[in-house]
C-alpha cells in the first residue's frame, strides 16, 4: 500500500524576526513545495531517499524501524535530525512505525534546496500528515521557530500568523494585490541559517512591544494596499525598522543602491530571496548584477 502526502513551500512578506515575539506577519504558500511518498517493503527498516528537483538523490538512509537507529546514511547530520523528528512523531504517537514492518520512503522536491523556500517544514509538516501528529508540536519539539511555514505548508492562500500565548493564530486572507505583476522574488545566491539569525536577533537590545505594534500595523496595512506606490512605502517602513532592531544596513543599501523600485528581504537577512518592485527592466537589471533567479509573483505564489 502506498501512501502520499504533500506540503507547500513559503515566503514570509512581512514580519521577520518580529513574528517569534507575537507580530503579525504575512505570509504567502509558493506553488512549489515537496512531496512524501510511504509504501510497504519486504525490509525490515525503513529505507528513505531524498530527490531534489532534478530528480537526484541527494540523501539516503537505512533506519532501524524499532528503536530507530540509523544502520546506514550517505549524510549523518542529515539523518540524524531526521531521525530526531521520527522519534519525536512516535513520542506524540506510539503506534507510528510500531509495527516493526519495512517501509520505503521517498521525498521528492520541487525547488532548490538553496532558494529556502521550506526544506524542513514541508519535510515536518508530511511526516506529520503521515504519523498523524500536530505538526506544530513536531516543529517546536524537535527544532523551534514561530511555525509560520506550517501554517503555508497546509494553506492553498496567503494567510495572517500570530503567536498568542504559545499558540498559532492562521487567518487566510485575501491578498491578490492588482499591482502583483509588479512584483519579483529575487535570490540572493547564497542560503542563510535562521538558527544562527533568530540567535543574532535575540541579542539586540529594544522595545519588544513597540516593535510588535509598528510590524503587525505594517502587515495589515501591506494586506490591505491598494496601488504599487502605497506597498513600496510600506516595504521601505518595514526594512527601516528591522534595520535599527538589527543593526544591518537594508539589502538595498548594501547591494542595490541604484535600483529605483522598493526591495525588502524576507526571512532571515542577508540570503535567500527578497521581495522587489520593479517593471519589465527588472529582469535585466538583475541579471547585470548576477542575480540570475528572478521569479515573478505570479509564478511563485499559489
Amino acid at each position: 500500500m502506498q501512501k502520499e502526502f504533500y506540503s507547500n513551500g513559503k515566503l514570509l512578506l512581512s514580519g521577520e524576526y518580529a513574528i517569534l515575539d507575537g507580530a503579525l506577519g504575512l505570509a504567502v504558500p509558493t506553488k512549489y513545495g515537496q512531496s512524501l511518498q510511504v509504501s510497504d517493503s519486504d525490509s525490515d527498516n525503513l529505507l528513505w531517499m531524498s530527490f531534489d528537483e532534478e530528480k537526484k538523490i541527494w540523501f539516503q538512509a537505512e533506519i532501524e524501524t524499532e528503536n530507530l537507529k540509523i544502520e546506514t546514511t550517505s549524510d549523518e547530520s542529515t539523518a540524524q535530525t531526521l531521525v530526531k523528528l521520527l522519534v519525536e512523531a512516535r513520542r506524540q504517537n506510539p503506534n507510528f512505525l510500531s509495527e516493526n514492518k519495512g517501509v520505503d520512503v521517498e521525498t521528492h522536491l520541487g525547488f532548490p534546496r538553496s532558494w529556502g523556500l521550506g526544506t524542513s517544514s514541508t519535510l515536518i509538516n508530511n511526516i506529520a500528515q503521515w504519523a498523524k501528529v500536530d505538526a506544530y508540536q513536531l516543529l517546536w519539539n524537535a527544532f523551534g521557530g514561530s511555525g509560520y511555514d506550517i501554517g503555508c505548508a497546509q494553506h492553498n492562500t496567503p494567510i495572517t500568523y500570530q503567536l498568542h500565548k504559545g499558540r498559532p493564530h492562521v487567518n487566510q486572507v485575501q491578498f491578490d494585490p492588482t499591482f502583483k505583476e509588479f512584483l519579483y522574488f529575487v535570490h540572493l545566491n547564497q542560503k542563510q541559517s535562521s538558527k544562527e539569525a533568530i540567535t543574532a536577533y535575540r541579542k539586540q537590545l529594544f522595545n519588544k512591544e513597540e516593535l510588535i505594534q509598528a510590524i503587525s500595523l505594517l502587515t495589515q496595512q501591506m494586506v490591505n494596499a491598494s496601488s504599487l506606490d502605497e506597498f513600496q512605502l510600506l516595504m521601505e517602513q518595514h526594512e527601516a525598522i528591522m534595520s535599527k532592531v538589527l543593526q544591518i544596513p537594508t539589502v538595498k543599501s548594501q547591494l542595490f543602491m541604484d535600483y529605483s523600485g522598493a526591495i525588502k528581504s524576507l526571512g532571515a537577512w542577508g540570503g535567500d530571496f527578497v521581495l522587489v518592485a520593479g517593471d519589465g527592466q527588472t529582469l535585466d537589471y538583475f541579471s547585470s548584477k548576477g542575480f540570475d533567479t528572478v521569479i515573478p509573483f505570479l509564478r511563485m505564489v499559489l
